[in-house]
């Protein structure tokens, strides 16, 4: 190697290895883009303008959310892939795009692992089963399967994320009933529907549900989490409600494109922990139906493998067909 190879060689290191300080130093100098998989009025793009509210205020920067809804989160994850690893785009989600969706695709456009930096898990949300009340006259979960054991193949369940879609299909299996699934972009619209009566039922986030169903607009009948939970603690489970074992939660974590410097990364992760652990943050979340969970990137990272291998049981017991 001549000397001014060498001299190259050391420049280079020297800016790699004092670069990433000054990088945590400096950001964000402009402001942060929030992507959500998901329509405004989801759960998750309720969460992720809390947050962006907070950072905004704590950073001094503008934190725009940005919905890129449809396909399962395909399209949403493939922009945050395709944008600079710099910290300035920021990948709001959650199961769907990082677990669910690997157990539900023989294959994706994206990598949930390789193409993504984890930063923090965000919190969890039970679901709840809500039906419309002039479809299925139902006040209880026993009524509605018995229901719908007299009335096979009369009735469909909307889903807007994987989420809601394999709660549906894990009623069918455990509940051994007929029912078929209609697939929305995302649960709001989905929600409507069921108001409207184009479909009958469906288990999605607490967030987006039981607003309408305390309206009288549908009829709660049960939570989707093992125990009772603090966000709806007058709804039985499915699972004391006879269908032993049932069990489904949502999740949420922030992951930012694959390369993004460990400084940045490590900052961000910061501030979601301050954020989510704030009392005032945790109030205000749980009013949205979301407990408010914070980790480290590698604590995600090992939830995240988990989980995966979770949703791959899940499709398998459920017998439905990978696309």
């Amino acid at each position: 190697m001549n000397k001014f190879n060498k001299l190259l060689t050391v420049s280079v290191l020297g800016f790699t290895v004092f670069s990433s300080p000054v990088i945590a130093n400096t950001y964000p100098e402009k402001p942060i883009t929030f992507v959500v998989p998901f329509t405004a009025g989801s759960a998750t793009d309720k969460l992720a303008r809390v947050l962006a509210g907070e950072m905004a205020k704590s950073w001094g920067q503008s934190v725009v959310v940005e919905n890129k809804a449809g396909a399962s989160g395909f399209i949403a994850a493939q922009d945050v892939v395709r944008a600079a690893p710099d910290g300035y785009k920021v990948f709001i989600t959650s199961n769907t795009t990082h677990a669910s969706n690997s157990a539900l695709f023989k294959s994706l456009p994206y990598d949930p692992v390789k193409d993504f930096e984890p930063v923090s898990k965000l919190g969890t949300i039970p679901m709840a089963l809500v039906v419309n009340p002039a479809s299925i006259p139902a006040k209880t979960v026993p009524e509605f399967i018995q229901y719908l054991k007299d009335n096979p193949n009369k009735f469909f369940f909307g889903s807007g994320s994987t989420s809601a879609r394999m709660s549906g299909e894990l009623l069918k299996i455990m509940g051994n009933v007929q029912i078929s699934n209609v697939e929305y972009k995302s649960n709001p619209q989905a929600v409507v529907d069921t108001v409207g009566g184009q479909v009958h039922m469906m288990i999605a986030d607490v967030a987006t549900t039981l607003p309408l169903a305390r309206e009288g607009k549908l009829t709660a009948l049960a939570v989707s989490t093992r125990e009772r939970t603090e966000v709806a603690p007058d709804l039985p489970t499915l699972d004391e409600s006879g269908l032993k074992g049932y069990e489904m939660v949502g999740w949420f974590a922030s992951y930012v494109p694959a390369g993004t410097p460990k400084p940045v990364v490590d900052k961000l992760n910061q501030e979601f922990n301050r954020i989510l652990n704030d009392p005032a943050t945790k109030q205000n979340f749980l009013t949205m139906g979301i407990v408010a969970e914070s980790s480290t990137p590698e604590a995600l990272a090992e939830f995240q493998r988990n989980e995966t291998e979770k949703w791959q049981d899940i499709v398998a017991k459920a017998g439905v067909t990978v696309q």
